[in-house]
């Protein structure tokens, strides 16, 4: 009877998540309220408080999920064996997808990261350690493809993965402001054509 309890909490705490996940995405941290996730998914405000009492622990939440997700998606990258170019283009590639078939139209640390100054403490903390995450990540990306002869940088690597992650929300906002994915594709491919290293060409015979 515990066991079924539990499996039953879990499932429901997992739906309140998946509806702030949503509503972020569209509205921000400031655009929606306990209210517009009992609509969402037919559950009473009191049941919420339950799973996560504050605003806060439910957006934090949120952004665990998002974070894991995304280490689970690298971990995947590596032990597929993917070299750095390719990393590259399943990174954007990902975002090209969420936004096409609008299962995220917007990166929930984006929408959060732009109310960063209204938000509270721990979020913006959480906000934070995710964007530390994906820009250690390419850092180490970008480090490995110049090892391999793949990349080359006109910049610091810090700087290199700073940008390309400054282009890729850059890219996911105008996507939405023109509704238009194939321009977030135009920008995000050819920042990353723009790392790669040109081959020498042989010489004919």
């Amino acid at each position: 009877m515990v066991g079924k309890m539990t499996t039953s909490g879990e499932l429901t705490a997992d739906r309140i998540i998946a509806a702030g996940r949503q509503l972020i995405m569209r509205r921000g941290y400031n655009g929606f309220s306990y209210a517009d996730i009992a609509d969402a998914i037919d559950i009473r405000k009191a049941s919420i408080h339950h799973h996560f009492p504050a605003k806060t622990d439910l957006v934090i939440a949120v952004l665990n999920e998002w974070r894991e997700a995304f280490e689970a998606d690298v971990t995947s990258l590596e032990a597929n064996g993917a070299d750095a170019i390719e990393k590259l283009r399943a990174y954007v590639g990902h975002w090209e997808r969420c936004i096409a078939d609008d299962t995220a139209p917007f990166c929930v640390a984006g929408m959060l990261g732009a109310e960063l100054p209204s938000l509270p403490e721990e979020v913006a903390q959480g906000v934070k350690a995710f964007f530390d995450s994906v820009t250690s990540w390419l850092e180490q990306v970008l480090e490995s493809g110049v090892k391999d002869g793949l990349i080359k940088l006109d910049s610091s690597v810090h700087a290199a993965a700073a940008t390309l992650v400054s282009v890729v929300y850059g890219a996911m906002l105008a996507a939405r402001a023109y509704a238009d994915v194939a321009l977030f594709k135009e920008v995000t491919e050819a920042a990353v054509e723009r790392l790669v290293k040109p081959r020498k060409r042989l010489r004919s015979a």
